[in-house]
């Protein structure tokens, strides 16, 4: 980080537009530079006098990288107060620029930086997410191994205990319903093949299947490090990354039951009183001692139960991972006899910060797809009620 740092900040909370706006009206000089884990390279935009004079990429450069970094929606930011010796190449003034942004990106002509896009279906019938993990880790990789298209990689309710990271190709994920297999969403570089309980249980059972749908290369993680690692954690903090692995698993069954019509949140919360309402403001987060505690969303197309969560559990907020849940997009139902302590989530961001990027990149993983999945499962919701009318 530059020494003329004056700004900085994540870009999840402050736009790119915000940011262009509060630069410009300053009459700021400097390097605005724009940090992604989707990008092998940084972004920047370079100010004179609270005007863009030019822009760089790793794939482009002058306006239309502008624009391209306007679809970088997570990352990290800073604006450096710095001479700026580069040729002026934008013309136009930063209001323009900011407002021809937000279109492109609104009209989907600026493609989003981020780990989910969407590929159509075989059949048509849907788009499905495709997500896409940050740069791989290669210290963590043990071997290569390649896959041929249609190849089953893993198999549901099987034994195994490897768990790999996709290096090139994309890996369908499939759930076996009784209307034939269901593909719920698609992996792609980046992203990994199992689960923390892959490593740290022999008899661990496959949730999902794994098929190659393209060729694939796979990279062999080194589960025994990883283990060592986790093994190295706090109790509180590998509570919190296995209850993280279970919610994944419970939104995954939620999906296929929304999709087979067999979502019933009236029995899925009985006897059951609403401790934390939906898009209610909470900063903090609970870890479960006894009794139960159920996770309801509220679509404009009805209720969807997302997952049955017990001792060991964790609910409420958690800052440095988006799964996409409680409070502001679920509420929390308990039962009579819950009991729960508050977690300390300054002694959890510490440990995660403190993380090897392999371990962090995987419970980053877990935490995209558990909220992707609760899309699909939303989706599911919404072609339901259509096709009553």
């Amino acid at each position: 980080m530059s020494l003329n740092v004056v700004l900085s900040g994540r870009m999840e909370f402050l736009s790119l537009g915000d940011i262009l706006q509060l630069l410009g009206s300053s009459g700021a000089t400097g390097v605005l530079r724009l940090m992604s884990k989707y990008s092998p390279e940084p972004g920047f935009i370079y100010f004179r006098k609270g005007e863009i004079i030019n822009a760089s990429t790793p794939s482009q450069s002058g306006l239309d990288a502008v624009y391209s970094l306007f679809g970088w929606l997570e990352g990290d930011f800073e604006f450096s107060d710095e001479a700026v010796n580069v040729k002026r190449v934008i013309k136009a003034n930063k209001m323009e620029i900011i407002l021809d942004g937000l279109r492109l990106m609104d009209d989907g002509k600026t493609k989003p930086l981020g780990p989910v896009t969407y590929e159509r279906s075989n059949s048509g019938a849907r788009n499905i997410p495709l997500i896409k993990g940050p740069l791989v880790d290669y210290l963590y990789v043990l071997d290569e191994e390649t896959f041929p298209q249609g190849y089953k990689i893993v198999q549901e309710n099987k034994h195994g205990s490897w768990i790999w990271v996709i290096l090139e190709g994309v890996v369908d994920v499939v759930k076996e319903t009784p209307d034939g297999p269901l593909t719920l969403i698609k992996l792609g570089p980046g992203s990994f093949i199992g689960s923390v309980a892959s490593f740290l249980f022999h008899d661990n059972i496959r949730k999902a299947s794994a098929h190659a749908s393209t060729d694939v290369q796979l990279g062999v993680l080194d589960t025994p490090r990883l283990a060592e690692e986790y093994a190295a954690l706090s109790k509180e903090f590998k509570n919190f990354i296995m209850s993280l692995d279970n919610r994944r698993n419970e939104i995954t069954d939620k999906a296929v039951k929304a999709y087979l019509k067999k979502d019933n949140v009236k029995e899925f919360t009985r006897g059951m009183k609403c401790l934390i309402n939906q898009g209610q403001k909470d900063n903090r987060a609970f870890m479960i001692k006894k009794g139960r505690v159920r996770l309801v969303q509220k679509t404009k197309y009805g209720y969807l139960p997302l997952a049955n969560l017990g001792k060991g559990d964790f609910f409420g907020t958690i800052p440095f991972i988006n799964i996409g849940h409680e409070p502001l997009k679920a509420s929390v139902f308990a039962s009579k006899d819950l009991v729960y302590d508050k977690l300390n989530m300054n002694d959890l961001r510490e440990e995660y910060d403190g993380l090897s990027p392999t371990l962090k990149n995987l419970i980053e993983s877990i935490a995209t797809s558990t909220s992707i999945t609760t899309r699909v499962a939303c989706d599911f919701l919404k072609n339901n009620a259509k096709s009553k009318r």
